[in-house]
């Protein structure tokens, strides 16, 4: 289906064409926009609420700034939809975070739009701040450098390393600050009342904008009545506010808050704070969702909702005939409701995802008992360090790829003190549309050499619950690693009784003869179907469930190496360094020389698209675990020469 633009948007193909029109149009265009992108992800799906929020922000930006010249860096990105329509690919977005498609997020190779690739947050005034200072160093003095970042993303230390480098600095930076009170879920902690406390504070605002009618007043009599307002402003926030002004206090020029829904007026302002040099921050307050009623009241489900009828907002979902299996975060959720329920030691944390990876659910039965700190995993980890050492087991729940941010924190301040922390990686392996910069990839291969740290994965649900269950055993009062997908697990009864796993021990699938496939976690669903495919087919493949990355069963790889006459092994993660690897040491250090073929992900950057299509496209689906057994087995099928025709 084609989703036809409005006829203002239909005639913008680049910025240029944004600045044909009258400020006046401004508000039409938006309008266009807006009602493009819910027409678009309605049918096609994506993220929703975010580029929904931002829509007059995108008209504003490039409509002012001499975009690509200046360069525009979005944070995260999952509201630059927008930008993206506006700079060139509104006839290619129904290819929108579809295999072989346009990212979801800005990305360096897609457009010279995309001055930054972004996926996760708190990266955009880092970024925007180097990009200014080389543009000194090379004497550009005329671009601008422009970082629009969340109040959610705002919570994490890289956003405050960056602030506090740039106000030492001259360079030509300004960032926006898009205040909706929201990440994907309502965000917490002190900054957000700070922010809450000026955007609600009717007197300062009132004052602020008597004292800049003013300063307009003055400001053809030169340059004293400017300073001598802007240190009156300066009194007055600190006065009204009851505090110093945060970014003031890092060297930045404060402006706002202002409604970051009025188009025009954000113009306005962005074409004056073109000519004010230095570090400048811009406060917009913004809705999430803006302009779809659904959207703005519950804009955590419509973060990224689906397809759905844009008319009624009912969100499609497939009719089910049966139970179907959960997803593996459920999963999580309701099991460590349960642990904690018969053990009260046990706390969970997570950096701002509790829907994402479902502690929302122990958040709601025990609020003083699971923790959302904010968009900051090295926090996350080294508070849960914190908690460990006063002898709780904390569950710190961090998707895998935003795992690799806390990688200090995992070694320096858990494994080397070997305290109790249970780490859940959700999204492990391919992430699907959301891309490499969300693919868990290499956590088997980072987490595998940490001294102390069991390194596991489940191939199912009743394997995460005991995995869980297994951690939280006082003899096993160290760092412990558990890994599983995205999306469905393989069960629809899926609570079984909790029972312990004895570390490193894997579990036998298939006795067979020949060729052996070892797998690790979910995959080894897909080695499952492998196999019996092999067996219709007369072959006799044994399947072996490994559960531990590290500690190795060694007892189960003595038996198979000397049982089997070659070896297939399959992970959803990386193969330099990952289980594979793993299994290859173990039979160098033992005298073994089998042969053996690694499925996994290759060592290289692997785009977007259902987990399905990755999955065969680095030849690790069912077919091509079927071929590599076949090929090993030497049974492969051999292709069919085609006739030609003279």
């Amino acid at each position: 289906m084609i989703v036809e633009p409005g006829p203002l948007l239909a005639e913008i193909n680049s910025p240029d064409d944004l600045k044909k029109l009258s400020p006046d149009q401004l508000v039409q265009v938006s309008q266009e926009l807006r009602q493009f992108i819910v027409d678009s992800v309605s049918i096609y799906g994506g993220h929703f609420g975010a580029s929904l929020g931002v829509v007059e922000l995108s008209v504003a930006l490039h409509y002012i700034f001499n975009t690509p010249h200046d360069q525009l860096v979005w944070d995260v990105g999952h509201q630059a939809y927008g930008h993206k329509i506006l700079t060139g690919r509104r006839d290619q977005f129904p290819t929108n975070r579809r295999y072989q498609g346009m990212s979801g997020f800005p990305k360096r190779s897609e457009s010279p739009y995309d001055a930054f690739g972004v996926g996760h947050s708190s990266t955009s005034i880092g970024a925007a701040l180097g990009m200014a200072v080389a543009s000194d160093y090379k004497g550009e003095f005329d671009r601008q450098h422009i970082a629009v970042i969340g109040d959610g993303a705002m919570t994490a230390g890289m956003a405050f390393e960056a602030l506090n480098h740039a106000g030492v600095e001259k360079s030509n930076l300004l960032v926006i600050l898009n205040d909706n009170c929201m990440s994907i879920d309502p965000n917490v902690g002190a900054l957000k009342e700070y922010l809450t406390d000026i955007t609600t504070s009717r007197t300062y605002n009132k004052v602020r904008d008597e004292l800049w009618n003013v300063l307009g007043k003055l400001s053809k009599f030169g340059p004293n009545p400017q300073q001598i307002a802007r240190r009156v402003e300066q009194a007055m926030k600190a006065t009204l506010l009851k505090q110093g002004n945060l970014f003031e206090a890092l060297n930045f020029r404060y402006f706002g808050p202002v409604d970051g829904h009025d188009v025009q007026h954000l113009a306005t302002i962005l074409a004056d704070l073109k000519n004010i040099p230095g570090p400048k921050l811009l406060h917009c307050v913004t809705v999430k969702g803006k302009g779809y009623a659904l959207a703005e009241k519950d804009q955590t489900l419509w973060h990224a909702p689906g397809l759905f009828d844009k008319i009624t907002g009912e969100i499609y979902k497939k009719a089910l005939d049966k139970p179907q299996p959960p997803k593996y975060q459920d999963v999580f959720g309701h099991t460590i409701v349960e642990l904690a329920e018969a053990n009260d030691k046990i706390m969970g944390v997570t950096p701002a995802m509790p829907s994402g990876c479902s502690l929302n659910i122990m958040m709601k039965a025990m609020p003083d008992r699971a923790f959302d700190v904010g968009i900051a995993e090295q926090h996350a980890v080294t508070f849960s360090a914190g908690l460990a050492t006063q002898g709780l087991v904390p569950f710190c729940n961090i998707y895998s790829s935003f795992m690799q941010r806390a990688y200090d924190q995992v070694i320096h301040d858990v494994a080397l003190q070997n305290l109790h922390v249970v780490f859940c990686l959700d999204r492990a392996g391919f992430a699907g549309a959301d891309g490499p910069t969300h693919h868990g990839n290499y956590d088997l291969a980072f987490m595998r050499c940490v001294p102390n740290l069991v390194v596991s994965a489940p191939m199912n649900e009743e394997e995460l619950r005991n995995l869980m269950y297994t951690a939280t055993l006082p003899e096993n009062a160290g760092p412990f690693s558990i890994r599983y997908p995205r999306g469905e697990g393989v069960m629809p009864e899926w609570r079984t009784p909790l029972k312990k796993i004895a570390i490193g021990t894997g579990r036998v699938v298939r006795e067979g003869e020949g060729v052996a496939v070892l797998s690790i976690g979910h995959i080894g669903n897909y080695a499952a179907k492998a196999t019996q495919q092999l067996v219709a087919e007369g072959l006799n493949p044994g399947h072996y469930d490994m559960r531990f990355c590290k500690p190795l069963d060694e007892e189960m790889l003595h038996r198979i190496c000397r049982k089997y006459k070659s070896i297939v092994t399959v992970e959803d993660g990386c193969l330099p360094g990952g289980f594979g690897s793993a299994i290859l040491e173990f039979m160098a250090d033992n005298g073994y020389a089998l042969p053996v073929r690694r499925l996994g992900i290759p060592d290289r950057v692997v785009e977007h698209g259902t987990q399905d299509e990755l999955y065969k496209e680095c030849g690790f689906d069912v077919a091509g675990i079927a071929t590599a057994l076949r090929e090993l087995s030497g049974k492969a099928v051999k292709p069919v020469a085609e006739k030609v025709l003279l």
